[in-house]
């Protein structure tokens, strides 16, 4: 920043700095009814003799601001103002608005807010009323039911990290258990059947990896810097489905009509045949892990696994433990 200063000089940074001003300040009248001038000379560090100055610069640029006097009065733009936007509709700005609300909830990023300001703008005041209809009628929530506010601390400490490329240190334990320190080099971040992971590269196996944000723990951002490692974005994918492959297993399962609900959120259509006395026969893939077992256990006894044999044995011995903790001494 200080560089920047000295290639445009003192005056014309605080030129710069005074466009910016002026454009946040039309940004925030076309997005609100009325803002008083105390209310602009707190929220942008200026006196009010500077506000009165940029109202006026405001109106010498051909945008209309009204002035109101008295105890509610304030600055406000005419309704039927709008900024050109002749690229976009106004469905898809609509559209726009909607997702960005989204991302700001899920990422409660100030960023998000400025851009959502920003975007307003470009509609006049008497379609904003039909743009919040629409985000009551479609609302876009990526938070997790639990632990949103821890995913949200990490979330704001990797994306730290990414920007600046700082390592990042954290104690982490795998789908086996088994827990270690880790050093990684973060390249990204991955939000994945509503769970968010770290993409990065791990110094303790030497290789890319992928974490998941919830089986981090003391997670810090160190002040040692990388050099960003090479790799082309569309490898996520193919390492993630490599990764999924290596460690799945096909599986034939019968569920009773009883169950057909749940069965139906959970699988795809193609992977359901339906019986003549109402049984659903599922063909899938699911990971070779614990999870897969506890996810077949919540079906009690509404679900057999007929293959493979071996998938349908260890089920039954999950089972047979289960029992045996509720047996009579």
């Amino acid at each position: 920043m200080n560089t920047n200063r000295h290639q445009i000089g003192s005056k014309g940074w605080l030129h710069c700095m005074k466009l910016d001003r002026l454009l946040a300040i039309t940004m925030l009248l076309l997005n609100r009814k009325r803002v008083s001038a105390k209310e602009l000379s707190e929220r942008f560090e200026v006196s009010l003799r500077t506000v009165y100055r940029d109202i006026e610069a405001i109106n010498q640029a051909g945008i209309p601001i009204v002035s109101y006097a008295g105890q509610t009065g304030g600055y406000e733009i005419t309704d039927r103002y709008r900024l050109d936007c002749q690229l976009l509709s106004f469905d898809e700005l609509q559209s726009l608005i909607v997702a960005l609300r989204g991302m700001q909830a899920t990422l409660d990023d100030r960023h998000f807010g400025s851009l959502l300001d920003k975007v307003g703008a470009l509609l006049v005041k008497s379609e904003q009323g039909s743009v919040t209809d629409a985000s009551k009628q479609i609302i876009i929530d990526m938070n997790p039911w639990r632990n949103g506010t821890a995913d949200k601390e990490k979330l704001e400490t990797l994306r730290q990290a990414i920007r600046e490329n700082r390592l990042t240190v954290f104690e982490y334990t795998n789908g086996k258990g088994e827990q270690a320190e880790r050093l990684c080099e973060p390249m990204s971040v991955v939000l994945k059947g509503y769970v968010w992971y770290m993409y990065g590269y791990c110094r303790l196996r030497e290789d890319f990896r992928i974490f998941r944000l919830s089986r981090m723990r003391n997670l810090q951002a160190g002040t040692e810097t990388f050099e960003r490692r090479e790799l082309p974005a569309d490898q996520l994918d193919s390492r993630w489905m490599r990764r999924e492959a290596r460690h799945s297993v096909n599986l034939v399962l019968q569920f009773t009509s009883k169950v057909r609900v749940p069965v139906e959120d959970y699988y795809k259509p193609e992977q359901i045949e339906y019986g003549p006395d109402g049984t659903l026969i599922v063909r899938a893939s699911h990971p070779d892990a614990h999870w897969t077992y506890a996810h077949l256990l919540s079906y009690g006894a509404d679900v057999k696994v007929l293959e493979p044999e071996a998938v349908a044995s260890r089920l039954r011995e999950e089972a047979l433990a289960i029992a045996r903790l509720y047996e009579q001494p």
